[in-house]
């Protein structure tokens, strides 16, 4: 809560801005480490990781949360990780920015089920498997671009 209130206040400052404190949840699952809900204001938190990482959510994850909620107040609707995200990141927030983290999920991961392209194998989560079950969500490879099927890779 106090590197969100710190990096709030830098932000206010930078941006002679009183936006007001966002909500701090602690009920992001799977292995995101953060969500940002602009909708309610509210930066959602990843307990399990939070608690294997924390120096590194103080200083990297709660201000790139932070920084979501804060380029869509200041600059409306675009690009989750544009220009603007980047600009608020690296001269408001004085923080790399970097859309992914690199923390050790072992602990987060739930079971996967194989799915395979023209390429390569994928592991999709239970969630995106029942999409694909039922027919809501076709997935696609973002190296081949061919459509995912279930089932075991083969390379011919």
């Amino acid at each position: 809560m106090r590197a969100l209130r710190e990096n709030l206040l830098r932000a206010n400052q930078h941006l002679t801005r009183d936006y007001p404190l966002p909500n701090l949840i602690y009920s992001q699952r799977g292995t995101a480490a953060g969500s940002a809900w602009v909708e309610k204001w509210e930066v959602r938190l990843n307990p399990v990781l939070l608690m294997e990482n924390q120096q590194a959510f103080i200083e990297e994850v709660v201000p790139h949360e932070l920084a979501h909620l804060l380029v869509w107040k200041h600059f409306g609707r675009v690009a989750p990780h544009g220009g603007e995200w980047k600009w608020m990141m690296e001269c408001v927030l004085n923080v790399s920015a970097r859309r992914t983290h690199a923390f050790e999920v072992a602990s987060v991961r739930s079971r996967t089920f194989p799915y395979f392209c023209r390429c390569q194998q994928h592991q999709l989560t239970v969630r995106r498997h029942n999409r694909m079950m039922r027919g809501e969500t076709l997935y696609h490879c973002v190296h081949c671009s061919s459509q995912l099927q279930p089932g075991q890779f083969s390379a011919d």
